[in-house]
């Protein structure tokens, strides 16, 4: 049913999904239903959703519960995030959003091939599985997760990819703030271009 339901899209393996507040990039301080699609095949040591990387811990939910939720919550945006979502086909979720005029964003690594209709894209590029070459000229955020010095090239040779309106950050990873933040702080003084993008849901905590 899982390999059936990556194509239809139909089915989705929900982590968990809620109303709050998006607390970092473009969107920061916005109200959003959030929607947790498991399954990555990426695997970043230092995610801070490891919980969500296997699709088979998670129920398989049709998008019209989701969908249920979004009304009852009563959001005018939903966040669709992972795990990686673009695992799935995005189509039949995104339809029907935008049938409600729920403004759609997704949050991706890029590494799979576009599906859905999508309000804001939100590219996280990943080293260890690059982006997939169409998505650069769509996103409408770059976020770079700054863990190490050796970062800050991988979000210089992403910036050369996305188009000139893109909005462009670095975001500290969490578990190595304290360490990494003078640097990250130092490189945007120096690079004016970038902004710094913060978890502050984490700072005001809420999910």
């Amino acid at each position: 049913m899982r390999e059936k339901a990556k194509k239809e899209g139909l089915h989705l393996p929900i982590v968990e999904q809620f109303y709050s507040i998006q607390g970092e990039g473009f969107h920061t301080g916005k109200a959003a239903y959030f929607i947790r699609v498991g399954g990555c095949d990426v695997g970043c040591s230092w995610c801070d959703t490891k919980f969500a990387w296997d699709s088979e811990l998670h129920e398989m939910t049709h998008i019209d519960s989701i969908i249920g939720g979004i009304k009852k919550s009563g959001a005018d945006s939903a966040v669709v995030t992972g795990g990686e979502p673009l695992i799935y086909n995005m189509d039949p979720l995104c339809i029907e959003l935008k049938r409600m005029k729920i403004l759609t964003y997704l949050e991706t690594c890029g590494s799979h091939k576009l599906t859905g209709i999508w309000d804001w894209i939100c590219l996280s590029p990943k080293k260890n599985c690059p982006p997939d070459d169409n998505i650069y000229s769509l996103a409408g955020e770059l976020k770079v997760i700054i863990k190490d010095e050796d970062d800050y090239a991988w979000a210089e040779i992403n910036k050369a990819r996305v188009s000139s309106d893109c909005k462009l950050y670095l975001q500290p990873e969490w578990s190595s703030i304290k360490k990494i933040m003078p640097s990250v702080v130092e490189y945007v003084k120096n690079h004016t271009e970038w902004s710094i993008s913060l978890q502050s849901h984490k700072y005001m905590g809420i999910p």
